[in-house]
Parts: structure tokens; C-alpha cells; sequence
């Protein structure tokens, strides 16, 4: 924003791709964790099917992603063009929009970090439970998910932390707008386009601090993690 012939930091990127993250994270979060749980209890080669297919958007290049979501609720699409016709709401270039593709992105961090602390998880607890007469869901939320919690929570936490940092699939998808639809990365990038340097430098030390922060969230978790771990083994 230029004000009295200097340039000084919109906040609306920041705040804009926080609620963006935070919207996603908590979609997947609970999305992830019960995709996690209920596909490896499905028999051998419909898991691996699955499973490929809910981690593609990992490996896929961003610009991808967001080209497919774009083939699917663009206005001239068919969901695009219902929603459009029948509420009259735009699925693209809203900031809202870079939920869909934040979504999607995030989803194999939070879908591979659950699914392997699952997997890590003593059956026999389970299986103890159930022979005291627990219910299944009881087992889920009082005993499953406390012993897991520290790796899921370090999964959700690295799917923020991607949220925050997208750009390809966002920029496809919403755009940039100031004042709309800018995040932090669409920001840097039209800043560095227009030869902005200082402002986009100093965009890139606060998504540095943020991310700065994050990983040292998640170390926190991960090194708990491992002395509940131990703690237990030499239980």
C-alpha cells in the first residue's frame, strides 16, 4: 500500500491466507484422520487403490491441481455452472475459493501423517477395550486418538503451514485481487512482478517467521512423540 510516497505492509494477505489455512486445516483434519482410520481396514488392493488416489495431489505439480479444479467449478463446468445458475455463486475467483485448492493440496499431509500413526497404534488396547465391553467409538476417541495425538497433531500442523504457503493451485483458482483474494505468496509474487523488491522482501521475512514457528511447533510434537514412545516401551 503506498502511503506518503513510501509503501507499507497490507495486512489483508496475512489475515486472508490465515483464515484460508485455518478453514482447510480443520476440513482435513477431521476428513483425514476418518479417511485414515476406515481405508486401511479395507482389503489389500482397494487400499492401495486409495490410497494412490488420495495422495496424488502430493506429488502432483500445484498449477495441476489447480488446473483440475478449474475443469471441475469453473463457471462454464458443470458444477461450476450449476452453482452459478442456480445460487447465482461463483466457485472461482472469490478468496473462498482458495479453500478448495488449499483443501485439496493439504490433504495428503494430513491423510499419510495419520494413517501412520495409526499404524504405530498397540492393537492390544483395543483389543482390551472391547473385552471390557467398550464400544467402538469409545475406543476411538478415549484411547485411539490420545495415543495417536501427537502425531496427528504434528500432521495438521505441517498441513497449516502448506496452506499458508500455496500459490499455484491458489493463483489458478482465486486469483489476485488486493484487497480480495491476495494471500501472502500471490502477494510476493505480483510484488517481485512489479519490481517491488523491498515490499515483497518484507512479506517473505514474516512467511519465513511464521513458518520459522511452525516447524519448531512441529519438533515439539515429534520429540514429545518420541518420549511418550519411550516411555511406554519402558513401561
Amino acid at each position: 500500500m503506498l502511503r506518503d510516497g513510501v509503501y507499507h505492509l497490507d495486512w489483508y494477505p496475512l489475515l486472508n491466507s490465515l483464515r484460508i489455512a485455518g478453514i482447510s486445516t480443520v476440513i482435513i483434519f477431521f476428513v483425514g484422520i476418518f479417511a485414515a482410520y476406515y481405508i486401511a481396514k479395507l482389503p489389500g488392493v482397494i487400499k492401495g487403490v486409495l490410497d494412490v488416489v488420495l495422495t496424488l495431489p502430493l506429488v502432483l505439480p500445484p498449477t495441476v491441481v489447480g488446473f483440475l479444479l478449474l475443469r471441475v467449478l469453473g463457471p462454464r463446468r458443470v458444477i461450476g455452472a450449476w452453482f452459478l445458475s442456480v445460487f447465482g455463486v461463483r466457485l472461482t475467483m472469490n478468496w473462498w475459493s482458495a479453500i478448495f485448492a488449499t483443501t485439496v493440496v493439504i490433504f495428503p499431509l494430513m491423510y499419510r501423517t495419520a494413517r501412520g500413526a495409526f499404524e504405530s497404534f498397540d492393537e492390544t488396547l483395543a483389543y482390551s477395550g472391547q473385552s471390557l465391553g467398550l464400544s467402538n467409538s469409545f475406543i476411538f476417541w478415549r484411547i485411539r486418538i490420545p495415543c495417536c495425538r501427537q502425531g496427528i497433531m504434528a500432521g495438521a500442523v505441517l498441513a497449516f503451514a502448506r496452506a499458508l504457503g500455496e500459490y499455484g493451485a491458489t493463483s489458478m483458482i482465486s486469483g489476485y485481487t488486493p484487497g480480495r483474494t491476495a494471500t501472502v505468496s500471490t502477494t510476493v509474487y505480483q510484488l517481485w512482478r512489479t519490481n517491488n523488491d523491498a515490499l515483497a522482501f518484507k512479506w517473505v521475512l514474516v512467511n519465513m517467521a511464521i513458518s520459522f514457528v511452525v516447524l519448531l511447533a512441529v519438533n515439539m510434537l515429534e520429540k514429545r512423540r518420541r518420549s511418550y514412545g519411550s516411555g511406554k516401551g519402558g513401561a
